[in-house]
């Protein structure tokens, strides 16, 4: 038995006999039972030996109940604007436009502020009337709508297919606000030109293009182009409140706006040769939705071009969103990045998540995955309050976590990083224990748990790194911990790598830590 060693060096046989000659065998099985809630080498269930490192046959349930959350921090705004409504707007007129073999124009309101002009399957809408919804409908392989209007409209696209050879399917000129609707059932194709045929000093640069507000709403879907350079592009901003948008190809962006864009729901598909969406002066504020972002470049980015007064936050509430990058950024902002909610991966060959000058995490599940640098990096600070976070970066001098020796929190949630190097949490600040462990290897598990054997970290090792930086609620100061290597997992479901339920059966075991304050470093490279 593992214990008879231990046993031996206090109890000797001749003193049990004096015990058992007294008639104490109740004493007798109060040694027995100290003796083992003294040894350091249990294991939960099953039995197996740990002098060697090896254990064998026992296993250990993973905790998927564990989970902590402090105050958030950062942005929370929803951009939420009234005036965005549909069912704010009354549209009580309906001017329709269908192409086919020819196009068939019908216009209530000719000569009372609405002219429809088409030439050769170009149509021109010039409107100075309120409350008037456009609906495009029918088939054209050489059209296209240019829209001029002093007052906010709607458009409905009810099952249109427009290609148009020299320029924009959609083009409006217009800076008031465009409720566009996606007929429920219905499937919208639009596709532009190559190349553009100039039309005086007008700017005109995707697919779908307004000088003014864009609002997607409706259960339709609508597919797109953009062979000349952006497949849906505003000169101020854009929003997505239902909907299904593919995006099957774009030279440059899939969507690009100037001011804003926000999303609260819909469903977004893109390939791009770009940026997937990119905000050129202002913010982004994700609230909801689902988004599968194939780029070559940064899949969602919030900047300035010229104006530093702008301030080009980048804040996510939700939804589902999903960026490969062969080239470039996952999540970009120039300035603050907030994470509340939602579920997140990023895989890029650049930093997955970069900010200019704060990131917080406060909620959600991220993966943000690095195959040449940072997994997650900042210009100045992170903290993290919550959520379940798991960042991959490159070999060193690359990070898990990068935030250039500025100020590193973590008060909540779980983090896990795996890279080259890591930026050390602040233990001034933190409330929550860390530690930083030695090296790995790809597609093994590594398993932590604490001296009385309860799981800790049970986590599937994405690619071999040489420094871990591990925080979590079930860390606590002033206790020792044994991490293994190997095993396996039955019954088990991970996220991004990290268990949340099964049960883990114990590989070797490599070494052991004690926390002994709220930053320990075991092993493992530390960056800026």
């Amino acid at each position: 038995m593992r214990h008879q060693p231990i046993l031996k060096g206090i109890v000797e046989k001749s003193t049990v006999k004096r015990i058992v000659g007294l008639g104490s065998k109740l004493l007798l099985m109060a040694l027995l039972l100290a003796c083992s809630k003294e040894s350091e080498d249990l294991t939960p269930t099953g039995t197996g030996t740990t002098g060697t490192g090896t254990t064998t046959g026992s296993s250990v349930a993973i905790d998927s109940t564990t989970t902590s959350s402090a105050t958030p921090e950062g942005n929370t705004d929803k951009a939420v604007n009234a005036d965005d409504l549909l069912a704010n707007s009354t549209f009580s007129s309906t001017v329709s436009i269908t192409f086919g073999t020819t196009v068939n124009i019908t216009n209530p309101l000719a000569g009372n502020g609405v002219s429809v002009a088409e030439t050769n399957g170009d149509v021109v809408i010039t409107s100075t009337a309120t409350g008037v919804d456009f609906v495009l409908a029918g088939t054209t392989t050489n059209g296209s709508v240019k829209i001029y209007s002093d007052k906010k409209f709607k458009l409905t696209l009810n099952g249109v297919n427009i290609t148009n050879a020299d320029g924009p399917a959609i083009n409006i000129q217009s800076e008031k606000r465009a409720f566009i609707v996606l007929t429920d059932n219905t499937t919208n194709t639009l596709a532009d030109g190559a190349t553009y045929t100039a039309s005086g000093t007008e700017d005109m640069k995707a697919t779908v293009f307004s000088e003014g507000q864009m609002i997607f709403s409706g259960n339709g879907s609508l597919s797109l182009k953009g062979n000349y350079k952006h497949a849906i592009a505003s000169d101020d901003y854009i929003r997505l409140i239902s909907g299904t948008i593919t995006i099957t190809s774009a030279a440059s962006d899939g969507i690009h706006t100037n001011d804003a864009f926000i999303a609260d729901g819909g469903t977004v598909t893109m390939t791009t040769l770009g940026d997937g969406i990119q905000c050129e002066e202002g913010y982004i504020v994700i609230n909801g939705g689902t988004f599968t972002i194939n780029v070559v470049d940064k899949g969602i980015a919030a900047s300035y071009d010229t104006d530093t007064t702008i301030d080009p936050y980048l804040t996510i509430n939700g939804g589902t969103i999903t960026i490969n990058s062969s080239a470039g950024e996952g999540i970009e902002s120039k300035s603050v990045l907030t994470i509340n909610n939602g579920n997140i991966i990023a895989k890029t060959k650049d930093d997955a998540i970069n900010a200019g000058t704060f990131i917080y995490i406060n909620g959600g599940t991220v993966y943000a995955y690095s195959s040449s640098n940072d997994g997650i990096d900042s210009n100045g600070p992170i903290t993290i309050t919550g959520g379940k976070t798991v960042s991959v970066g490159a070999s060193s001098p690359e990070g898990s976590f990068d935030c250039d020796r500025s100020t590193f929190k973590i008060t909540g949630g779980i983090a896990v990083g795996v890279a080259g190097a890591t930026s050390t949490p602040t233990a001034s600040v933190s409330t929550q224990p860390s530690v930083l462990l030695g090296g790995g290897t790809a597609n093994q598990l590594m398993h932590i748990q604490s001296g009385e054997g309860a799981e800790v970290l049970t986590f599937l090792i994405p690619k071999t790194y040489t420094t871990m930086l591990f925080s979590s609620p079930k860390l606590k100061t002033g206790q020792s911990y044994k991490v293994y290597s190997g095993g396996s997992v039955a019954g088990g479901t991970n996220v991004n790598g990290l268990y949340t339920s099964g049960t883990y059966t114990l590989g070797t075991q490599s070494t052991t830590f004690t926390t002994s304050s709220m930053v320990t470093r075991v092993g493992g490279s530390v960056g800026p």
